[in-house]
């Protein structure tokens, strides 16, 4: 496979996990002084910009699209959108992620699309009761999924997109914390530290230095093509806590993504404070 065309899966998948790792804790023990209703909107829409030097490469989109109530439970759907742009030579990048997550933002259940010329290919996780998932692995075209198992994960983790909000909800302060991840049908963890000292950082949308607070860490585990390594982003210094701008080393260099359009009520980026 082209290396571009790696690069640019492999970021999918970087910045997707790094922007739920970035803000990530253990569990959902820490004190919280924002209402879930308060910092999350269903409507709510980010897009980001996937920029390698000075070829823009894609667009990344996550929306907090539903609430239901299933089976007693309010349930929150949200959706990524991974989309290369038209004209790229050797780059054609679709996918979908979909997790559904109660009150607790633990997961009820996750799914994952790989679009590609010949065929679909898809993961479905059914997060049940006593820490047990159900795992469907397949594709469109097969009558059949060629993966269809029970996990005993033995504690509660994490899917890749519903890591996202559990993240931004329980962030508290100046810490260095290890998180507990289920990616890729695999137990893992990401070291996180978080940095509450404003900075100012500027992205092409505004124009005007947002206030944010910037964090790093170590992801421990591997990814597809070998993703592993370090990472650093910042999200606005609000009690929204929205994902701005992320640096990431992925195998064709050093790329950024970076915040560009948002459809959230009453809300836009910070600025700095003087």
């Amino acid at each position: 496979m082209n290396s571009r065309l790696k690069g640019f899966s492999i970021l999918s998948f970087s910045f997707l996990f790094s922007l739920q790792i970035l803000f990530a804790q253990e569990d959902g023990s820490s004190n919280v002084s924002v209402p879930f209703e308060k910092r999350f909107t269903v409507g709510e829409e980010l897009t980001y910009i996937v920029k390698f030097a000075f070829l823009d490469l894609g667009e990344i989109k996550t929306k907090l699209y539903a609430k239901e109530l299933i089976n007693g439970k309010s349930i929150y759907k949200s959706i990524v959108k991974i989309n290369s742009y038209d004209g790229l030579p050797f780059v054609n990048i679709h996918q979908d992620y979909e997790s559904w997550f109660d009150s607790t933002l633990y997961p009820v259940y996750f799914q994952a699309y790989i679009y590609d010329e010949e065929d679909t290919n898809y993961v479905k996780y059914y997060f049940q009761e006593n820490n047990i998932v159900h795992v469907i692995k397949g594709k469109l075209r097969k009558n059949k999924p060629y993966l269809d198992t029970l996990v005993n994960l033995h504690k509660k983790y994490v899917d890749g997109l519903s890591l996202l909000y559990f993240a931004r909800y329980f962030f508290n302060g100046n810490q260095t914390v290890t998180v507990p991840c289920y990616v890729n049908e695999d137990t893992t963890s990401t070291l996180i530290a978080y940095h509450t000292e404003p900075e100012d950082i500027e992205i092409d949308e505004v124009d005007y230095d947002i206030d944010c607070v910037m964090l790093d860490g170590r992801t421990n585990f591997t990814g597809i093509f070998g993703l592993t390594g370090e990472f650093e982003g910042w999200f606005s210094n609000d009690r929204y806590r929205i994902p701005i701008k992320a640096n990431l080393e992925v195998l064709i260099g050093s790329v950024t993504v970076e915040l560009m359009r948002w459809r959230k009520i009453k809300w836009n980026p910070p600025k700095i404070r003087d």
